[in-house]
């Protein structure tokens, strides 16, 4: 039997905030207190949170929490029908029907992080996988803890199997490697996104399509990088393509690789370490970030960046600056720099 989700979050423009405060104030709930709120409620086994509007594009969006063990009834019997959010919690094959029929979904992680490799994760589902995706907690990784990446993680690789995914990793070296000679980050990943998709389709040759979370400007990046396989089938690309549940659990996956790759690094600063993914700050311009790489380059030299880091970060400069060194110290491989400032990068 398929578990209840637990937790639901969703963006309303200024008209869905609107139903949401007449449903929210005028049913049979408790009112609670909650900062940076315009209204929250406790009804049995759920809470629900309208958090304060922001300005985004010069309209009003907000974020709405429904969370609790019948969380989903009270999405799906209370917040649907009265048009707060759209029509989905046990509709979604009658819907958006696409997301059972076969096809395979595919996403990237680590593209800002200064530490560690640059991940893309391609997946296989179909009538039969995608419930199993849904009961193993596939959804968007960026709304997951890092311990809920690496449980769900595994269980989606344990419903999978090896015969309906793939992984194309970049690890340190072999990425800097790689930037200086495309010098382009969304050429690399156009290229690691084909050949993720090229090795899924030598196990599922029948796949008819595949859905990538677009991370350029434009759609001909990614259509340049496609392989023989891929070249024949139709690929689509868009923006938050998370919900697409195929890349979702690429999402999940190629994160659950990432989070295991900083495990590995965090081990060899810190074999003791009570906390291992601490050890290892995320992102690529928060201070803790250079911090931790002025220490290891002190504790050892400008190679260790070489071989645990994305060099051409700007973040590289500072650091090696704050140890005495230049970029002149690194091999040939490491002297190119992003055109990119720290930042601009998102995140998975």
């Amino acid at each position: 039997m398929e578990q209840k989700k637990t937790i639901f979050t969703f963006t309303l423009d200024a008209e869905a905030q609107d139903k949401a405060l007449i449903v929210l104030g005028g049913g049979n709930y408790r009112l609670r207190e909650v900062p940076y709120s315009q209204i929250s409620i406790e009804g049995e086994g759920f809470n629900c949170t309208l958090y304060n509007a922001k300005e985004k594009h010069g309209k009003s969006q907000a974020k709405l929490c429904v969370q609790g063990s019948k969380a989903e009834d009270f999405v799906q019997f209370t917040l649907e029908p009265f048009g707060v959010v759209p029509l989905q919690v046990g509709y979604e094959d009658i819907v958006s029907p696409d997301q059972i029929a076969p096809h395979a979904g595919s996403d990237e992680s680590g593209k800002g992080d200064f530490f560690g490799p640059l991940v893309v994760c391609c997946v296989y589902t179909d009538e039969s996988l995608t419930p199993k995706l849904r009961e193993a907690g596939a959804r968007d990784c960026k709304s997951m803890s890092d311990s809920q990446v690496l449980a769900v993680g595994r269980e989606l690789r344990k419903v999978l199997t090896a015969q309906n995914y793939a992984i194309v990793k970049f690890n340190p070296p072999a990425y800097n490697r790689l930037y200086s000679k495309m010098r382009n980050i969304n050429t690399m990943l156009a290229w690691a996104h084909g050949q993720a998709l090229e090795n899924l389709l030598e196990k599922k040759p029948n796949c008819p399509r595949c859905v990538i979370d677009q991370f350029a400007y434009t759609q001909t990046t990614i259509k340049k990088a496609l392989k023989e396989r891929g070249k024949k089938i139709n690929v689509e690309q868009r923006h938050k393509a998370e919900d697409d549940i195929a890349v979702a659990a690429a999402s999940v996956i190629a994160r659950e690789e990432f989070l295991r790759s900083l495990c590995a690094i965090a081990n060899e600063i810190d074999p003791n370490a009570e906390k291992v993914l601490d050890v290892i700050p995320k992102g690529s311009s928060s201070p803790s970030v250079a911090e931790r790489a002025v220490e290891m380059v002190k504790k050892n030299n400008p190679n260790w960046l070489m071989n645990n880091c994305k060099v051409h970060f700007q973040t590289t400069d500072k650091v090696l600056s704050a140890c005495g060194f230049s970029r002149s110290d690194l091999p040939l491989e490491g002297q190119v720099t992003s055109a990119i400032k720290n930042g601009e990068f998102k995140r998975r």
